[in-house]
Formats: C-alpha cells, structure tokens, sequence
C-alpha cells in the first residue's frame, strides 16, 4: 500500500522530463508576473499575483494535457485525447474571471483592459504549457508595450480633451 502510495508522488512523465515542466511553468509564472507588474503599478484590482497564477494555471493544464495523450489507458483501445478541448476550457475558464472583474460605474465600463490582461496572462500561460516559449516572451513585450505606451498615449489624449473642455468632440 505505502509503495502505491509513494508511486503517486513520483516525477516520471510521458510527454517530457521534469526539468522541462519545470521550465515551462516557472516561465509562465515570470511572464505572468511581468504582465502582473504592469498592471499592479496602475492600482489594479487583478495585478502581480492573478496574472502569476492564471498564466501558471494555464500552462499547467497544458501540460497535464500532453502528459494524459501519453498515458497508457488499460482496456481502452481506442481513446482520443484532444488537447485543443484543453486549450478551449482554460481559455473559457480565464475569460470567465477576466468578465467577472468588468464592471459598469454609471456610463462607464470599468477594467475591461485588465480583464484582457488577464486573458492575455492565460494565452501566454499555455503557450509555455506547450513548450512556445519564445512566442509566449514576445508576446509579453507586446502586451506589456500596449498596455503601458499606449496607456500612457490615451491618458495624454484624454487630458487634452478635458482641457478644452469639450470632451473632445469638434
């Protein structure tokens, strides 16, 4: 029973070595964390630590998605394992968070941009999961350069329309 037990705990995996799961999650977690930063700088209601978990928890159920493909099922002759259905429920499962931190205030939406930061954190997430390491990093610097340039350009714009007082339309 207790060999049972300890084979439970045990880091032999199908798909890849444990080094390279760990490579992919701790870089999902750094590459969340730099969205997170961001994001935290601003005041934000999901900052550092939701970006970090939600890019871990991404590329985490990608690869225990690739390691079920590898797995032997007893019995079973013809099992299908699908890991674009694993893509679409984490994708699902981050869009759900992200929508539950929208808000109206008014005539106001309020953190729809850090609700697509956080569905961007789970996309970089699972590029990680699936080894794409590379593109997950460039696409940080993107998301990162959108949200911090082109912030700063859209505040810039909205105090000069409320200098002239007009809102800005002409």
């Amino acid at each position: 029973m207790s060999e049972r037990i300890a084979a439970e705990f045990n880091f032999d995996f199908a798909a890849f070595p444990a080094e390279i799961m760990a490579l992919r999650m701790l870089a999902a977690i750094l590459l969340g964390g730099v969205i997170g930063f961001e994001r935290e700088g601003r005041g934000k209601d999901a900052g550092l630590r939701t970006n970090m978990l939600i890019a871990f928890a991404s590329c985490l159920f990608l690869l225990v998605s690739q390691e079920l493909a590898e797995l032997p099922f007893e019995g079973a002759s013809n099992i299908n394992v699908d890991p674009l259905r694993l893509v679409e429920a984490v994708t699902a499962g981050v869009a759900f968070l992200s929508a539950g931190l929208i808000f109206s205030q008014g005539d106001r939406v309020r953190n729809v941009t850090t609700g697509a930061s956080m569905w961007l954190a789970g996309a970089i997430g699972t590029a990680c999961g699936v080894g794409q390491i590379g593109i997950a990093c460039v696409a940080t610097a993107l998301v990162v350069t959108v949200l911090a340039l082109v912030g700063a350009l859209e505040r810039r714009i909205t105090r000069r329309r409320a200098a002239r007082g007009d809102g800005g339309r002409a």
